[in-house]
């Protein structure tokens, strides 16, 4: 296909734009603060879809938009209104954030000219590719889900002027952080430019999440000031630090809504080509906000691959995380695993050995899809997290679902006969509550929204210990903590990629907020003067822990066989008396006890002791001759005479006794 966008030559720019059904396209000029219109000249018809023009004595940092024109009919998917000034869809900078206002949403002849109220695309000269270097990231790692602005606002040792950017998380504060928690990647939360919701300002409130995007390339000037050099030496910054860096992209929809939203963008270049519809000419709503990117079209097809190669050669990012990824492999509505992009993607010469990470459902017709991915995605795994807290709660009979969760899912992820686990497994991600509300809130607390608490899931699988919210009861205190540790080390003991979201690791809350997208404000801006020390470091005694044993970070399904030449068994799951659990013990509706022993490479022992249950107990465990059992997290004062508290889970390696002395096991 035609190069599209604003190509810088020596000479001047070539503008091209594609639209299947408009009559006029234009491109219109601003001056150096992009708020004067200097000229408007109109694209010549370059084929059936492309209109193009070289205007010569143009160079990088030109400020321009688009016009186009055609038939003005929203009943039949049809936008074009020349007063609508449109961002290039290839534009890879902007000159300023969105910011919603009604008349970009006005008709045709009801409203003035919108190129005041919009952003302008930069023309902007790329600079030399990022050298193709191998993935840092690879499966069975640590990803660390972070929302930029969130995580580094409040952040004390980062300068003012920086908190809040991309830049930011650069700094060594930041990757020190990292480094103790043992985080193979970052997942930054989208970093592309977004629009708010048109409910949002009247509220007095705005996205904080940026999942209502405009285009695909250009990054939000707020997280980055500094355009793409800022995302590109921060990538390089975290790589030098041994931590990749994966983008969470919004490939599904975007800001311009329904037919009652703004025209931005696609719909005023090509509606009916950029987005689904319903044979009535309606827009299709799979993404629950108003619109669905129509990913089987080729030109959009072409886009999302320029955009990732876009990333890849001028970020040097590992990979992605695609939001509500089915609509990624529809086809004439219908999710088709082997869809036509979802294969480019997974075989382009530049994205090929990049991590590619699927969120496997949207709201549309059969839209839950976990599982059915092919190789090399992975997915996030909602099974996991709620087997997990379904199991913490103390619902019953959940130890054989917490065993097959802790082995790699593969009654979700075997299907293809794979024997590799695609999962990422997590407790608490950025949609729903923290992992520290997981055990203080029974019921979500959305009333900041605006919504009258109508927004957000109603369940979500979580319990208050006993008073809803903050409460100054110690013995409650200290049942959430154990809680959170229990639940951090299940994250840090299950086979699979795991994640983790940014402050779960030292206590933040929401104060039982399950959906604070629009809280740009303290419910989500991490408090770090305040974090739970202890906690973190426990949070980091994990992270060793997983780096040090590779059985608990490996990806191959736990399945009882021997691992390796030595012939111990990967896995041998055990009651609490140390004999392997029988077909009544699987099936035991009060059983909350759980021994999950793993082998390794050298012949050593890991055993994982889960104690569901609020009573404590002694744990026995097998000894081998020669062999004795130490607690595997130096911070752990673990003795098997002793009971174990109940509501913990607690680690145990098993080494060979120093030469000379007596192997010692309980």
């Amino acid at each position: 296909m035609t190069q599209l966008g604003a190509t810088i030559t020596p000479e001047g720019i070539r503008f091209a734009a594609w639209s299947s059904s408009a009559r006029r396209l234009w491109v219109s000029i601003f001056d150096e603060q992009g708020n004067r219109e200097l000229d408007r000249m109109e694209m010549k018809p370059e084929g059936e879809v492309v209109h193009a023009l070289f205007v010569s004595g143009l160079a990088a940092g030109t400020r321009y938009g688009f016009r186009a024109d055609g038939d003005y009919a929203p009943e039949r998917g049809l936008w074009f209104d020349p007063d609508k000034l449109l961002t290039d869809p290839y534009a890879v900078e902007i000159d300023r954030p969105y910011a919603y206002h009604w008349r970009l949403a006005a008709k045709r002849n009801e409203g003035a000219d919108t190129a005041p109220l919009m952003p302008k695309a930069v023309a902007t000269a790329l600079p030399k590719a990022v050298p193709a270097l191998p993935p840092l990231f690879r499966p069975g790692g640590l990803i660390y889900e972070l929302n930029i602005r969130a995580f580094t606002k409040l952040h004390p040792d980062i300068p003012e002027e920086q908190r809040g950017t991309i830049a930011a998380l650069a700094h060594p504060a930041i990757i020190e952080h990292l480094q103790r928690l043992g985080v193979s990647a970052v997942e930054l939360m989208p970093v592309t430019a977004w629009i708010d919701e048109r409910h949002l300002p009247p509220l007095g409130l705005s996205n904080a999440w940026g999942y209502n995007p405009v285009t695909f390339m250009a990054l939000d000037p707020r997280l980055a000031p500094g355009g793409l050099a800022e995302l590109r030496n921060t990538v390089a910054a975290l790589r030098k630090a041994g931590i990749a860096v994966i983008l969470d992209l919004v490939f599904n929809h975007t800001g311009e809504s329904d037919r009652l939203g703004p025209t931005l963008s696609l719909r005023g270049f090509d509606n009916q080509a950029y987005y689904r519809h319903q044979p009535d000419g309606k827009l299709v709503n799979d993404t629950g906000t108003g619109n669905t990117v129509a990913c089987d079209h080729p030109v959009m097809r072409e886009m999302v691959l320029d955009t990732l190669r876009h990333f890849v050669r001028n970020a040097g990012v590992d990979g992605f995380r695609f939001d509500l990824a089915p609509v990624l492999g529809r086809v004439d509505g219908a999710f088709n695993p082997t869809a036509p992009l979802l294969g480019a993607i997974a075989g382009d010469p530049v994205l090929a050995d990049r991590m590619l990470i699927a969120e496997p459902w949207d709201i549309g017709s059969n839209g839950y899809q976990l599982g059915n991915f092919r190789p090399p995605y992975l997915e996030w795994n909602d099974r996991y997290r709620d087997d997990v807290r379904r199991f913490w709660r103390g619902d019953a009979g959940l130890v054989g679902a917490l065993a097959t969760r802790l082995a790699g899912s593969s009654d979700v992820f075997a299907k293809t006969g794979q024997p590799v686990s695609r999962t990422v497994n997590f407790i608490a991600a950025h949609d729903g509550m923290t992992l520290a509300d997981i055990v203080a809130y029974e019921r979500k607390h959305n009333a900041a929204n605006g919504e009258q608490n109508r927004d957000g899931h109603n369940e979500n699988l979580s319990w208050n210990n006993g008073v809803e919210g903050e409460t100054g009861n110690a013995a409650i205190t200290s049942a959430r903590f154990d809680d959170q540790c229990a639940l951090l080390a299940t994250l840090f003991a299950s086979r699979g990629t795991i994640m983790l979201t940014a402050g779960d690791e030292f206590g933040r809350s929401q104060q039982g907020n399950n959906n604070a997208y629009a809280q740009d404000n303290a419910i989500t801006w991490l408090d770090w003067a305040g974090r739970d020390r202890a906690l973190e470091r426990y949070a980091s005694a994990l992270g060793t822990l997983r780096r040090a044993v590779p059985a608990l970070s490996d990806t191959d399904f736990l399945t009882g066989e021997p691992a390796d030449a030595t012939g111990i068994p990967d896995v041998a799951w055990l009651t609490e008396t140390g004999t392997p659990l029988a077909e009544a013990d699987w099936n035991d509706a009060a059983r909350h006890r759980l021994v999950m022993l793993l082998g390794d490479m050298e012949g050593n022992r890991l055993a994982v002791m889960v104690n569901g249950d609020r009573r404590q107990c002694v744990f026995t465990l097998p000894s081998r001759e020669g062999f004795g059992w130490q607690p595997a997290i130096k911070t752990q004062t673990l003795d098997l005479a002793h009971p174990l508290p109940g509501r913990s889970v607690n680690f145990m390696i098993e080494r060979r006794a120093a030469k000379g002395g007596a192997g010692k096991g309980s």
